[in-house]
């Protein structure tokens, strides 16, 4: 054995998506315990181009968070025209399309804030984008879904004898699109982070949809940022200090930026931002960490959560002054980011840092694509090929012309939960086992990059079952 390498092996744990604190401790066990590694070492090996768990998971929840206030309306129909991309990437994985559960929920947590027991004082006209007392809770809705399908979310699994069970009629894809249809009157004041935790902790009205061993992807859709509330005086519009009840108070108490947004006053003052990320210290909006903490601790092994979102961009940040809807003085407000013209006209979505910022902790499981286009072909494929590629993929996610363009290029490993093994080429170790090698198989890896390789592995007898093989490649891009 060579010597080991700790740079290679803090780099494999941060695949793992294991938090700073975790990959420190882990490395210091690989460390311990001498894994093999080899001299030619180098950080630049860090993208993940194929994954083979020793134990395929074949169960997948996927859990679709959707905003529903006013204008979403048109987005709920683009997502769901495209939800068949979804299908078509997971019937690629091993075995074919994976167990499923499929449930929705919206952003509308009424006036409910994290740091109270009692909601905080309703606002607006409901249906018309006011808040009240809890909205939907995190509860899986049916909407139109209701008579197409049995219970509240989608059941779609393997039968033993054959074929598949299901607890709806007619098609996925069009159960889907009803399921999907959430309206446009909910709470403005959207909590897209507070939803998916009330939808995923323990709530009695969801029962049967999150399964312990499954794999858990979380998607959301929004046209503008996290408003997850720690105090509700974020709902009181006589609130000392917190500017007019508008969704601007989000930005100012739940986004910090390092150029012109400092505090909170700075944040309120007219101009552009820079290096904008969700705010970790503030009283009145949650920050972002505990949500991400929440997800992976669902699972013993947090390479089993994945995150997408169809939202808006992480920046432009402008902060301008703007006549509220119902006159009066102008007072701050957040520019729209971006803008399209849609079936009914223009549309616009506000940057959404907060939401960035969670999606980039879940290194190689996140996922983001833009929500501005008439046409979301591209954002759901981008978020359908990282589940396809999350569930375990032979497949070489990666332009590599043969085999000793990926000898040259990659490294291959099994990581177990104490260490971490380089596999050898088996070209250039000659009897020995395990060692890796690539073959083409253009039906399972047909939505690969080109040449369409797969990895396969020779073994003398089958790895723990804890072992993860992974390929990592010099960023090719």
């Amino acid at each position: 054995m060579r010597v080991m390498r700790v740079i290679r092996v803090m780099r494999v744990m941060r695949e793992g998506l294991a938090t700073t604190a975790a990959a420190m401790a882990v490395t210091a066990l690989v460390t311990a315990t001498g894994a093999c590694r080899s001299e030619g070492s180098s950080p630049e090996y860090v993208p993940l181009v194929a994954e083979l768990p020793a134990t395929p998971n074949r169960d997948l929840d996927l859990l679709f968070v959707i905003d529903d206030s006013t204008g979403l309306i048109e987005a709920q129909q683009r997502l769901a025209a495209s939800f068949p991309i979804v299908l078509e990437r997971l019937g690629a994985v091993p075995g074919g399309l994976p167990n499923l559960h499929i449930g929705v929920i919206t952003t509308d947590m009424g006036t409910k804030a994290s740091q109270s027991s009692v909601p905080g004082p309703p606002t607006g006209q409901l249906g018309q984008g006011g808040c009240s007392g809890t909205g939907k809770a995190g509860n899986l809705q049916v909407n139109q879904a209701g008579t197409d399908l049995s219970g509240t979310f989608v059941r779609d699994v393997e039968n033993p004898l054959g074929g598949r069970m299901v607890n709806y009629t007619g098609s996925l894809p069009t159960v889907f699109g009803k399921l999907i249809s959430a309206g446009g009157g909910g709470c403005g004041f959207e909590q897209p982070l507070a939803a998916m935790r009330a939808a995923l902790e323990d709530n009695p009205a969801n029962t049967g949809f999150l399964r312990e061993e499954a794999m858990l992807g979380v998607v959301f859709l929004a046209d503008e940022d996290d408003c997850s509330a720690a105090s509700t005086r974020l709902f009181d519009a006589n609130a000392v200090g917190l500017g007019p009840l508008q969704s601007f108070r989000c930005t100012q108490f739940g986004v910090t930026c390092s150029g012109g947004g400092e505090t909170t006053d700075a944040m309120a003052e007219a101009g552009a931002k820079s290096g904008c990320t969700a705010s970790e210290s503030g009283e009145i909006i949650d920050g972002v960490l505990p949500y991400r903490d929440f997800l992976l601790g669902l699972k013993q092994e947090p390479r089993r959560v994945i995150v997408g979102g169809i939202v808006g961009p992480a920046e432009p940040v402008e902060v301008e002054l703007r006549a509220a809807p119902g006159g009066g003085a102008p007072a701050p407000a957040l520019a729209h980011a971006c803008s399209f013209t849609g079936a009914t006209g223009l549309q616009v979505a506000d940057p959404a840092p907060r939401l960035h910022a969670l999606v980039s902790h879940f290194t190689n499981r996140g996922e983001l694509a833009t929500i501005c286009g008439a046409d979301y072909t591209d954002s759901v494929t981008r978020i359908a090929e990282l589940l396809r590629r999350s569930m375990g993929s032979a497949c070489v996610e990666a332009s590599l012309a043969d085999m000793s363009t990926a000898q040259r290029d990659c490294v291959v490993e099994d990581v177990a939960p104490t260490r971490v093994d380089e596999i050898a080429p088996c070209d250039e170790a000659v009897g020995a086992r395990p060692c890796w090698r690539l073959e083409a198989d253009p039906k399972a890896c047909r939505f690969s990059p080109a040449p369409q390789l797969a990895l396969r592995i020779d073994r003398d007898a089958p790895p723990d079952p804890a072992v993860i093989t992974r390929m990592h490649c010099r960023d090719l891009r």
